[in-house]
């Protein structure tokens, strides 16, 4: 068995937590590991981490391998998307890529998972997996389908036929139903959230593609370079609508451990423990006669007087506050902010990077200001900016510095100034994060006023 994560969506649904460039599957919700990691360590006792391909773009690639590092499952397998073309493409790559690169067999079972859901207990769900494998060993194309509790609208609907055991004949997939449609479903019993989950044999997942996506299928036929080479020329279409919707040979197991794929902030509040007035808290928070509201805060204490069924999620630079049953909308603010152009749709003021990251603390007409955290033995590439100056301040670790064809250590307290038009590397030698602030002056300060050089990540 090889397992699929898929891990390269955008996620914009809880935002401003989530956004493009910390997507929710690399969050960490209260003390917990991350989804990504999570997702990880659910199927460690059934695999290798040699057995386990992510699925990612390339801009999240130093938070896939952290994620890997940090559960013990660094020999798992990144997989990039060149660009981005919905599950069933990615689907196809993999699968290529289990073949050409992991020698599977046309019947080794491949199971498909996001990497955003938490699920628990873990010994049900293996149990779930392993039904829903043997199930897949049979030529069968199997989905794990959750019964539901609620007339959910933010979920698409199996609907449950023949009996076959454990699992069901599948007679439909469903879209996302209104309010009165939901109800109706719950109501028939025979109804099941789509998960999002699939196992099948790479045979009959080409086999699939070649009877109802042939131009997928023409594409993933090819060598695995091949596939790479022309990937930004396949259709942007869902697993489901390529496959799952046509296919006659899909069965549903339904999975028995608790599911909840957070693709809201009621899902939030949802999965988050309670006090005894049905609020969840996280973060600086002070509910004054508050029931039944979320208050996660990150930076700012968050006061609630007389709230009711509320929802507030606060960051350092934007806070959103929603009805509880309204927060499926806030994927209605994120397109209003990017028909604005607003950066926060994409940034935080805190950014990650392969060597650490960087919070911007203040900025104004011809300054910005920075604090940049750098892991212990990494760099920054060898790099001018053309329109801006730099003044570093050693707050914490020791810095190695190279300015021009200088090179110098700077310690806490010490300081040093890099002209514009200068080559410059900023290193961390030592063994403990080093943490500087960083003033820039000059008459442009975006990112984009780089010229790397040399750099050990591939972005020269």
């Amino acid at each position: 068995m090889k397992l699929i994560i898929l891990a390269g969506g955008g996620g914009t649904r809880l935002f401003p937590l989530s956004r493009t460039c910390m997507p929710k599957q690399f969050l960490k919700l209260g003390d917990s590991d991350s989804l990504l990691t999570q997702t990880v360590k659910r199927f460690l006792p059934l695999l290798k981490p040699s057995d386990i391909v992510v699925v990612t773009n390339k801009e999240y690639t130093h938070h896939v391998k952290t994620e890997l590092a940090a559960c013990g499952a660094s020999s798992a397998h990144i997989l990039l998307e060149p660009v981005a073309r919905n599950t069933a493409p990615a689907i196809a790559l993999a699968a290529r890529f289990c073949q050409d690169e992991l020698g599977a067999a046309a019947d080794e079972v491949l199971f498909i998972t996001p990497a955003d859901h938490i699920i628990h207990p873990v010994d049900i769900f293996i149990k779930n997996v392993r039904q829903a494998v043997e199930l897949a060993a049979q030529d069968k194309v199997v989905t794990l389908g959750i019964k539901p509790d609620k007339p959910e609208t933010g979920y698409g609907y199996i609907q449950a036929g023949e009996s076959l055991g454990t699992a069901y004949q599948v007679d439909s997939f469903r879209e996302k139903p209104d309010k009165e449609t939901a109800e109706q479903y719950l109501a028939a019993g025979n109804y099941y959230w789509n998960s999002g989950m699939f196992a099948f044999t790479t045979g009959r997942i080409m086999e699939e593609f070649r009877e109802h996506a042939p131009e997928i299928y023409q594409l993933m036929s090819a060598p695995l370079g091949e596939v790479i080479n022309t990937f930004d020329t396949m259709p942007s279409i869902s697993i489901d609508y390529a496959v799952a919707e046509k296919s006659l040979r899909v069965v549903m197991e339904p999975l028995t451990a608790y599911w909840n794929d957070i693709g809201s902030w009621d899902a939030i509040y949802d999965v988050l423990a309670k006090d005894h007035s049905g609020n969840a808290l996280q973060g600086d928070c002070l509910p004054i006669d508050c029931s039944n509201t979320l208050m996660l805060g990150r930076n700012r204490l968050i006061a609630g007087l007389g709230l009711e069924d509320v929802l507030v999620v606060e960051t350092d630079d934007v806070i959103v506050v929603a009805k509880r049953g309204e927060s499926q909308k806030v994927k209605d603010v994120v397109a209003e902010l990017k028909a604005r152009g607003r950066r926060e749709v994409d940034e935080h003021t805190t950014m990650y990077r392969p060597w650490g990251s960087y919070t911007v603390l203040g900025e104004g007409t011809g300054y910005k200001m920075k604090k940049i955290m750098v892991t212990p033995g990494q760099q920054l590439s060898l790099q001018l900016h053309y329109h801006r100056s730099e003044h570093w301040i050693v707050i914490g670790g020791t810095a190695k510095v190279t300015i021009g064809e200088q090179e110098q250590m700077v310690h806490v307290n010490e300081s040093v100034y890099i002209p514009p038009s200068t080559k410059h590397r900023l290193e961390n030698p030592g063994r403990i994060p080093l943490e500087i602030i960083e003033v820039q002056n000059g008459s442009y300060l975006e990112e984009d006023d780089i010229v790397r050089f040399d750099d050990v990540y591939g972005r020269a």
